[in-house]
């Protein structure tokens, strides 16, 4: 009885692969038959903006690095100054 298990798992999992490799296979040969199209010739290419700054949000994010211990105090104090400072 556990081996039947045992073997239909590993079925599973072998036949889940299978469907994920064969579903990336068609994405990337949809997104090669679909060429972008060229841009209009009579409208000129939008310069890049700058990033539009949110200091707020950025800060509480790394508050939030803090609490969750991926930051230390002396890196989220020189992130901190690097946004204030900005």
């Amino acid at each position: 009885m556990l081996r039947r298990a045992a073997v239909l798992g590993a079925t599973a999992h072998v036949a889940a692969n299978r469907g994920q490799a064969r579903a990336e296979e068609a994405q990337q040969q949809d997104a090669a038959a679909a060429p972008p199209p060229p841009p209009a010739q009579d409208e000129a290419p939008a310069p890049a903006a700058a990033p539009a700054q949110d200091t707020y949000g950025d800060l509480m994010k790394l508050k939030e690095l803090l609490d969750a211990g991926a930051l230390t105090q002396e890196e989220f104090d020189t992130q901190k100054q690097k946004i204030l400072s900005a």
